[in-house]
């Protein structure tokens, strides 16, 4: 009797295990998530071979100033305002400058002393001839004398400079646009003071808007379709419907750290100045059209500089090497790696990175 309990026992036991295993593979598999896969046969297709990158309007540094004060004083007026037009030469700000007070004290003080010299050398010239003053003392007269004037023309040269004469009694001066163009901002007020060439806060800034430039920012993989003097179509938000012409001018050296772009300027003709500076819009570069094969950008792995996308091999789905090319859209050219006809994961891809079955 004992030996028949303890055997149900046991098989109890058993039973127990068995049915405890089935459960936990019934959990696994409920845990186990379901990939949701996509695939799509891909074909050539001939696509517009363009790029299209967002951009905005910006000004040619090199047709772009900033007016400083010539000298260091107190501005006293503007005479010009954001948005106006202004000639070359056209005063822009008018400052009342202690320096040229100083600079003509300077001057007054050289001039007392080049006269002086002129009076000294003068008797030296006397006492020489009546061989009282040696010849060495005479010389070391006349090179004094020749000091003298040569501090008083430093003296009038620094007044010369700063736009005034050295016989005037004004302290004020007009500070003028190097250049003629739009006035694109004002970096201070009446009243304040002005520093010399101060870097930090200038009178104004003017640029020639004749020209502008349209800056947008292209990636490694989209650089074979951007080359140097080639068209592009410039479209800005302010203007819909409209696309202005210009040329590639420039494409960057360095790519920046940050969005590991390059910049790329594109130079438009401005009349009538319609385009602004920060105006906001895109770039097409490329018209032609050629055949390609496009897959979606969901499709494509990237690991490190490599890019995959999983192709469909009977039951099993095999990752292959791909070279990118343009971005068209949410798509993306596949230069090499991929033939025409091939089916190509399309959703899901990212979940065979882990072998699954079909």
């Amino acid at each position: 009797m004992k030996k028949s309990v303890m055997t149900l026992v046991m098989t109890g036991a058993a039973l127990g295990v068995l049915s405890g295993c089935k459960s936990d593979e019934k959990a696994l598999s409920e845990a186990k998530p379901k990939v949701n896969l996509k695939t799509e046969v891909v074909h050539l297709q001939t696509v517009s071979d363009g790029l299209e990158i967002p951009a905005h309007v910006d000004v040619d540094p090199s047709k772009m100033v900033h007016v400083y004060a010539p000298l260091s004083g107190r501005l006293l007026s503007l005479e010009v305002q954001p948005g106006q037009e202004v000639r070359k030469g056209q005063t822009v700000a008018m400052l009342q400058s202690g320096d040229v007070a100083a600079a003509r004290s300077d001057f007054e003080k050289a001039k007392i002393e080049a006269m002086r010299a002129d009076r000294a050398l003068d008797r030296g010239k006397l006492l020489l001839a009546h061989e009282v003053l040696s010849q060495a003392d005479f010389d070391e007269l006349k090179a004094a004398d020749d000091a003298a004037h040569s501090e008083q023309e430093r003296a009038r040269q620094r007044i010369r400079e700063l736009g005034f004469s050295e016989t005037g009694t004004s302290d004020t001066t007009a500070v003028v646009s190097p250049i003629g163009g739009s006035v694109l901002e004002i970096g201070t007020a009446t009243g304040e003071m002005q520093r010399s060439l101060e870097t930090s806060n200038g009178i104004a800034t003017v640029a020639n808007l004749d020209s502008v430039w349209v800056v947008g920012d292209v990636f490694e993989h989209d650089l074979s379709v951007v080359k140097s003097h080639s068209s592009a179509d410039v479209t800005l938000q302010a203007y819909p419907g409209e696309t202005f012409h210009g040329t590639v001018a420039n494409i960057g050296d360095v790519f920046d750290p940050q969005t590991h772009a390059l910049k790329v300027r594109v130079v438009m003709n401005n009349p009538g100045h319609r385009l602004k500076p920060q105006m906001f819009g895109s770039i097409r570069i490329g018209m032609g059209q050629r055949q390609m094969i496009l897959v979606p950008m969901a499709s494509v792995i990237h690991d490190g500089d490599i890019a995959s996308v999983y192709v469909k091999n009977g039951e099993k789905y095999d990752a292959r090497t791909v070279k990118l090319g343009a971005t068209h859209g949410d798509k993306v050219e596949i230069a090499g790696g991929l033939n025409d006809g091939d089916m190509v994961v399309t959703q899901g891809a990212a979940f065979l990175r882990t072998p699954v079955g079909d």
